[in-house]
Order: C-alpha cells, then structure tokens, then sequence
C-alpha cells in the first residue's frame, strides 16, 4: 500500500511543504477564522478535508482505469507528471503569496454546517486538486502493485497532513490574527521552499523514471 521508507519519507516530506504553503484552500480557512472565529475554522479544515478526500478518490479510479488498459501509460504519467511538478514550481516561485489575501470583509455569520458545505466544495471544485494528484501520487507509486490502492494510502496520508497544517493554520489565525497582514514576506518564501522542491521532484523523477515492461 505504501512505498519503501525512504521513499515515504519523501513523500512525507513533500506532502508537509506543500500543505504549509499557503493556497485557496488556506486562505479559506484563515478568512473564515479570522472573521468568524475559531469553530468556524475547524468547520472549514473538515469540509476542505472531505473534499480533498474526494479529489483523490477521484484520482485513484482514474489513474487504475489508465494503467488497466495499458502497462506503458504508468511510464507516460509519470513523465507528464515530472513535467507539471516542473511547470507547478515555477508558477509557485513566480505567484504572488496567497497568505496577502487573507483578511477579507467580515461576511455575515454562518451556521457551520454552511461552512463546511462550502469548505468542501472550496476542495472538491477545484480542478488542480486532481491534476496535483493525478501527477504528483504516481511519483511514489510502485508499478507492480495496485495503482487503486496505491493513490488511496498515499492519497489518504496526504489529506491526514494537510489536515493537521490546516489545523496549525485555524489555531494560528484564532490567536495572531491580526498580525497575520505581516507574513506576507515570510510566504514569498515559503512558495519558493515549495517551488523549489517540486522543481528538484519533477527532474530527479524524469531522470531516473524508466519504462516498466
């Protein structure tokens, strides 16, 4: 279900600066935190969380349909999949940081099960998720083994990470919330940290990737 040790802690490893860096989906929850409060945010990981749970599911069927019909489009995917983590570095060092969006007007309040409908429709609905799953799991993924149950494991320990940054992110809003407007030079950062890594994922990948037979 899950890779040697060293390539899951790896895969750990990418997974936890990919989920510090801050995306729509954080910005969601700081803003639902910061400007409704702290059940609000927890409501919003939840949702976020589902939806992501969903997005990978989504990703596993796809990807075990692929390889069903052909052993040589594990090989295909995962060089596309080098090439976007490649395309998705460079964007991440070239956006702005997201984190500069986080203090919103305050909308009205909410009943929490709203909040969490839209925090997993926030995840579901957004089109990357799979595309991130779809290219980035498969880099970890061993071809003789079931590629449903494969994008499942290493699909769940992602959203289990994420879910617990998300976490820190709610936690951190509740307490510092008005000084968040000033981590915007510190987030510039962070996405060149992610950039950076996914960047030296897709090439070292796309370097020792190899056709299976």
């Amino acid at each position: 279900m899950l890779p040697d040790t060293p390539l899951l802690l790896a895969f750990i490893g990418a997974s936890l600066v990919l989920a510090l860096t801050p995306g729509p989906a954080v910005v969601y929850i700081v803003a639902r935190t910061l400007s409704q409060g702290r059940a609000c945010g927890l409501a919003s990981v939840l949702g976020v969380a589902l939806g992501n749970l969903a997005n990978a599911v989504g990703a596993a069927l796809g990807l075990a349909a692929l390889f069903a019909v052909s052993s040589a489009a594990f090989t295909v995917v995962k060089w596309a999949g080098a090439a976007y983590l490649v395309y998705l570095g460079i964007r991440m060092w070239r956006a702005t940081p997201a984190v500069a969006a986080a203090t919103p007007e305050t909308p009205p309040a909410q009943p929490l099960r709203r909040v969490f409908r839209d925090g997993f429709l926030v995840a579901m609905l957004n089109p990357k998720t799979s595309l991130f799953f779809a290219s980035f799991l498969p880099q970890f993924m061993d071809s003789h083994a079931s590629p449903l149950v494969q994008t499942l494991a290493l699909g769940g320990v992602f959203i289990g990470i994420a879910a617990c940054t998300d976490l820190i992110y709610v936690l951190t809003a509740s307490l510092i919330g008005p000084r968040l407007g000033g981590a915007t030079r510190h987030a510039v950062w962070g996405n060149r940290l992610a950039g950076t890594s996914f960047i030296g994922l897709g090439v070292l990948t796309a370097m020792g990737s190899r056709p299976t037979r």
